[in-house]
């Protein structure tokens, strides 16, 4: 069995003192929403998304995250991980690892340098994400087997509104 994981950079921040708390700007408001409209289109089924607690990270994914309602199933079940914060790429995939075996497409939503590492961490090779753009890799086996070399990078977006 192959995993999908969807890493999404956070779209557009304002500057701020309080790095933590920047919100977007609105050219990020928009290209969030192209970034949920694509993956829409792609017909993602998210089964849990992985978001830093970071206010432009959770703004990002609120907004993409709209695009993917299903009358039926409702909203993507999101996990805010303080850890996805400033995290290295082993830190991102040590969160990775503890995926329970039910998911088979996760999203993880935060920030560089940490999501362009664990991209090259996890491909082997070299990844640039800027701010809104999709990162799709796949991966044989469980999320425990996710570790150096475990994914292929299938592409990479970077949707505009």
């Amino acid at each position: 069995m192959y995993r999908t994981l969807l890493v999404c950079r956070h779209a557009k921040a304002a500057a701020g003192d309080d790095d933590f708390d920047r919100p977007l700007e609105p050219r990020g408001e928009r290209d969030a929403a192209a970034a949920g409209r694509w993956l829409s289109g792609q017909g993602f089924g998210i089964d849990r998304a992985l978001c830093s607690p970071a206010l432009r990270a959770r703004r990002t994914w609120e907004l993409a995250g709209a695009e993917l309602v299903d009358a039926e199933a409702g909203a993507v079940e999101t996990v805010h991980d303080d850890r996805i914060y400033e995290a290295t790429a082993g830190e991102l995939i040590a969160v990775l690892n503890e995926l329970p075996g039910s998911v088979g497409t996760a999203a993880l939503i935060g920030h560089n340098p940490g999501l362009e590492d664990v991209v090259s961490v996890l491909t082997g090779r070299p990844c640039r994400l800027k701010t809104a753009a999709v990162a799709v890799l796949t991966g044989p086996g469980d999320w425990t087997a996710a570790e150096p070399g475990w994914a292929q990078l299938r592409e990479i977006t970077e949707p505009r509104g």
